[in-house]
């Protein structure tokens, strides 16, 4: 394949990753939701709940489908959900539509997150799939750091924050359209036709299990720090909801940040050694959020997280798929099970949140992922 022909293909499925950041608009949304319809902040943390609770049930499944209308059709098909997710909102705004729209957002999210690293390994050989991957997340963050800079930016321009889902709808049509006029082809696997069970026995396997919660914990802190770093800033220094929301747009940037140096970072380092950097960077941020208060100190904290978490997915991910290559599409289902972390770590800090009466309630629960995460260093590949 010519370097052309390559990147007329890579764009689309770049394209795809932009779609796929949209799933993090849940964080910066969560928090104008509880506002307007005057939410407990247990209630609101069903929202994200929601989106990512379909990780856990359709993930398997999706390796499924892939093996039966492949890899591509599958991303195109969650680009189609997703546009349908987001025009929810602008036909009626109620908290049970929100609950919808997150629900289908969800949906969408778990099909491209299950389809889109195999496919881009029939594009790309596995010597440069780790750092492609981390392009592709460097994509979705810049997807993650507009949502919450739209929503603010509506909010006080126009009155009307909601404005973001037609915008962010039309780019998903569009990617829909583009991507399923590309043609791509697709090696067909030995493993294809197993069954649900046989997937789910995988986990049996420690190469499989620990990964799977290292997923968990990765995405449990994404949203975990996206829907709290504006509830820390409300709390720690009595910030408007638009003030406050400025907390996830630096937590994304830094994150944007940080995937565009792994992009070349993990062309050339030990993913196990840039791994352990990028944990030990959220832990200081997260010890930081709960023992310091000055502003500037909690900022800086909230962009540590950001870089810290930014490359976490893609080397798990990548060494998981290389560990058992026979079986990407179901390696990749059950790497994307995991993302039930986005639904289990909210709920959790939720509960300890309103226990506490304070946000550093759901910080603790964010220290134990880290830590879990720093467990995890050591077992993999150097």
């Amino acid at each position: 394949m010519t370097q052309k022909n390559l990147l007329l293909k890579l764009l689309p499925v770049m394209l795809a990753f932009f779609v796929m950041g949209f799933v993090d608009l849940v964080g910066a949304i969560t928090n104008f939701v509880k506002e307007d319809f005057n939410l407990s902040d247990s209630v609101s943390k069903l929202l994200p709940a929601m989106a990512f609770f379909w990780f856990f049930v359709l993930s398997v499944p999706a390796g499924l489908l892939i093996n039966r209308i492949g890899r591509r059709k599958t991303v195109v098909l969650s680009l189609a959900v997703t546009s349908l997710a987001l025009s929810a909102p602008v036909l009626g705004y109620n908290f049970p539509v929100m609950m919808i729209s997150f629900s289908l957002l969800g949906i969408g999210n778990t099909l491209i997150q299950v389809s889109i690293n195999p496919l881009i390994s029939n594009l790309i050989n596995e010597n440069r799939l780790a750092s492609t991957m981390t392009f592709g997340q460097f994509v979705k963050a810049i997807a993650s750091f507009f949502g919450p800079v739209v929503a603010t930016w509506a909010s006080v321009a126009f009155g009307d924050w909601k404005l973001l889902f037609p915008v962010f709808m039309t780019v998903s049509v569009l990617a829909t359209l583009w991507l399923g006029a590309t043609k791509i082809e697709e090696e067909k696997e030995p493993g294809a036709g197993l069954g649900f069970l046989n997937c789910i026995k995988l986990l049996g396997n420690g190469v499989i299990l620990f990964p799977f919660i290292g997923i968990m914990c990765h995405v449990g802190i994404d949203v975990g720090i996206n829907t709290t770093a504006p509830e820390v800033m409300k709390e720690y220094f009595g910030m408007s909801r638009e003030d406050a929301g400025f907390a996830s747009s630096v937590y994304f940037l830094f994150r944007l940040t940080g995937c565009l140096i792994g992009a070349f970072a993990l062309a050339r380092w030990s993913g196990r050694t840039f791994f352990t950097v990028s944990v030990l960077l959220m832990a200081v941020a997260i010890a930081g959020l709960i023992f310091f208060h000055s502003k500037e100190v909690v900022y800086t904290c909230i962009a540590l997280a950001g870089l810290g978490n930014s490359n976490i997915f893609p080397v798990i991910v990548s060494q998981a798929l290389l560990r058992m290559p026979d079986r990407k599409n179901e390696v990749s289902g059950l790497m994307i099970m995991g993302l039930i972390g986005g639904t289990v770590f909210p709920l959790l800090m939720g509960k300890a949140t309103d226990l506490m009466s304070t946000q550093a309630g759901g910080l603790i629960i964010l220290g134990i992922a880290v830590l879990y995460l720093f467990l995890l260093s050591s077992k993999l590949k150097k």
